[in-house]
C-alpha cells in the first residue's frame, strides 16, 4: 500500500464536471493498493497519517498533525502509483491490486480514517477524476506500508 500525501490549503475532486469531494486546509491523499495488501495495512497507514506531523506550529516547526490544526482529508484511489516503467515506455500495473479488492481496501482505509475522527471526503473509485488542489509549501510525503 502506498500513499502520496500532499499538504493543501484546499483540494477538490470532480467526476464528469461535478464536484464529488472537497476540502479546505488539510491533506490530499492519493492511495494505491497493491496485490497482497490487507486490512491491517490500511489500519497502520491511517494511524500513521493521522499522526503525521507536517503542519507548522507557531515557531514554524513541523510539529502539528492534521488533527492538531483542525484539518480535513480528501482520499482518492490511484492505482497508477504502482506503475512499473522499467521495461519500455508504457507503464504496466501488475503490482496494483485488481479492482474488487482495491476498492474494498480503499473503502476500509477511509473507514479507518473516519474511526480516527477524520471523516474523509472521497473520489469515485474507478472513475476518471479531475483533481484540483492548492499545495501548501508544497509539502509532499510518500508512505509505504
Amino acid at each position: 500500500m502506498k500513499a502520496v500525501i500532499q499538504r493543501v490549503v484546499g483540494a477538490r475532486v470532480s467526476v464528469a464536471g461535478k464536484t464529488v469531494g472537497q476540502i479546505g486546509n488539510g491533506l490530499l491523499i492519493l492511495l494505491g493498493v497493491a496485490v497482497g495488501d490487507d486490512e491491517e495495512r490500511c489500519e497502520k497507514l491511517a494511524q500513521k497519517i493521522s499522526k503525521l506531523r507536517i503542519f507548522a506550529d507557531d515557531a514554524g516547526k513541523t510539529n502539528l498533525s492534521v488533527g492538531d490544526v483542525g484539518g480535513e482529508i480528501l482520499a482518492v484511489s490511484q492505482f497508477t502509483l504502482f506503475a512499473d516503467c522499467s521495461h519500455g515506455n508504457r507503464p504496466s500495473f501488475f503490482e496494483a491490486a485488481p479492482p474488487e479488492p482495491a476498492n474494498r481496501l480503499y473503502e476500509h482505509f477511509c473507514d479507518c480514517l473516519n474511526a480516527l475522527g477524520f471523516p474523509p471526503q472521497k473520489g469515485v473509485f474507478g472513475a476518471h477524476m479531475e483533481i484540483e488542489m492548492t499545495a501548501d509549501g508544497p509539502f509532499t510525503v510518500i508512505l509505504e506500508v
